[in-house]
Order: C-alpha cells, then sequence, then structure tokens
C-alpha cells in the first residue's frame, strides 16, 4: 500500500514575510547590541550577552511567527519555558533593560508589526544615546576611603590636612600597633572638586611621619 505523504505548501507572501522578519530581526538585534556596547559603562562588560541581544530578537520572532494566534501552541510555548530554569544572574538592572528591548523588538518583528518595531529602536536608541551622553543618573557626590598610615609620633597635621579641603570628613578609624599607626577617614565631595584629592594626597605623602596613603573608591561598579 502506497502511503501519500502530504506536502504543505505555504503561500507564497508568508514565506516572503518569514525572511523578511528574520533579517529584520537580525538588523535590529545588531542595532540593540551596538547600542548596548556604545553606551555601556562599569567592568562587568561581557561580550557573550551582545550574541545574546543579537539572537534573542530573531528566536523570539520566529516563536511569535510560529504561534500565529494558535493557543495550543502558546500553551506549549509557556509549558516549555516554565521547565528553563535561568541560572545566569544579572549583574546589572540595565542588562535587563536590553533584554527586554530585545524581547519586544523580536515580538513586534514576529508578529509582522515592522514600523513599530523599527520605529521604537530608533526611539529607544536615541533616548539611551542621550542619557549616555549627559550622564543621565550620575550621582553629583563621590565617595571615597582614605587610609593614611605611618610610624610615630603622629602629627595632627595628617588630621588638618584632611579636613581643611572642601569635602566631608569623618573619622572611622584610628589603629596605633606599636610605633605603627593608621587612620581611616570617609570623604564625601562634589565632582568638581575632585582635583583637590590628589593635592591632599600629595600633601600627605610629603609629611614626615606619614609612610602609606590610599585613597579608595568604595563602588561596586565603578563607571567608565
Amino acid at each position: 500500500m502506497e502511503r501519500l505523504i502530504g506536502i504543505i505548501v505555504l503561500p507564497a507572501e508568508d514565506v516572503v514575510n518569514f525572511f523578511v522578519s528574520l533579517a529584520l530581526a537580525l538588523v535590529l538585534g545588531l542595532a540593540v547590541a551596538a547600542v548596548y556596547r556604545i553606551t555601556h559603562r562599569g567592568m562587568n562588560y561581557e561580550s557573550g550577552f551582545l550574541s545574546t541581544l543579537v539572537l534573542l530578537v530573531p528566536i523570539v520572532a520566529v516563536v511569535m511567527i510560529l504561534i500565529q494566534g494558535d493557543l495550543v501552541l502558546s500553551l506549549g510555548l509557556v509549558g516549555s519555558l516554565a521547565i528553563i530554569r535561568f541560572r545566569t544572574p544579572i549583574k546589572d538592572t540595565r542588562d535587563m533593560v536590553f533584554l527586554f528591548w530585545s524581547i519586544a523588538v523580536g515580538l513586534g518583528v514576529g508578529t509582522l508589526n515592522w514600523t513599530i518595531a523599527v520605529f521604537a529602536t530608533v526611539v529607544l536608541s536615541i533616548a539611551m544615546g542621550v542619557i549616555f551622553i549627559l550622564k543621565y543618573g550620575r550621582p553629583l557626590h563621590e565617595e571615597y576611603i582614605l587610609v593614611v598610615s605611618g610610624v610615630d609620633p603622629y602629627d595632627d597635621s595628617v588630621d588638618e590636612a584632611v579636613r581643611r579641603r572642601r569635602m566631608s570628613v569623618q573619622l572611622r578609624n584610628h589603629e596605633v600597633d606599636g610605633d605603627a599607626w593608621e587612620v581611616t577617614y570617609e570623604l564625601r565631595l562634589a565632582r568638581a572638586n575632585e582635583e583637590g584629592l590628589r593635592e591632599m594626597v600629595a600633601e600627605l605623602k610629603d609629611l614626615g611621619c606619614v609612610r602609606k596613603v590610599s585613597l579608595l573608591a568604595p563602588q561596586l561598579a565603578l563607571p567608565m
């Protein structure tokens, strides 16, 4: 008995829409990744995250094309996503914004809303660029930890050299171990007065009783 194999022939319009959507999704994914790379700040940069942003857009688009309003397929998708466990932690909340951006663009392209997807990508790219240039959200003040160590005799000029600067100074620790001593200050100053830190460090190093001066920034993610 011969078995008839049914061949599903898609309309030419659907085939064109599929390839156009896939190509557009790749282009928009590259655009999102480029914006992320240009506007990235901090020390937790991962090159592999760029590939994630690029590929996430066409993957979501393909998923939306496959579903096409089919309730059974959508329920199957929800069930499969429930099995997957994402163990990779998001180190920066800004990375989550780009992930949602890629997903939203993929949803728009997959539902053939090409104009909305392109327009949203352009607008969000401009918004990200403006935020990056204006350094929006960057604090107006900087906080530092100053550690000064030396040997006896301890000179009050150390405290005077620190406190006469235009900054908020708070003594955190004063430790004495035999002939050695160590003083820790917490400093808070405006960004416009950051140049004064170098003068202060140079002045402290010139004191005869000082052997070591350390200036630390306690932030976990330093801005680039």
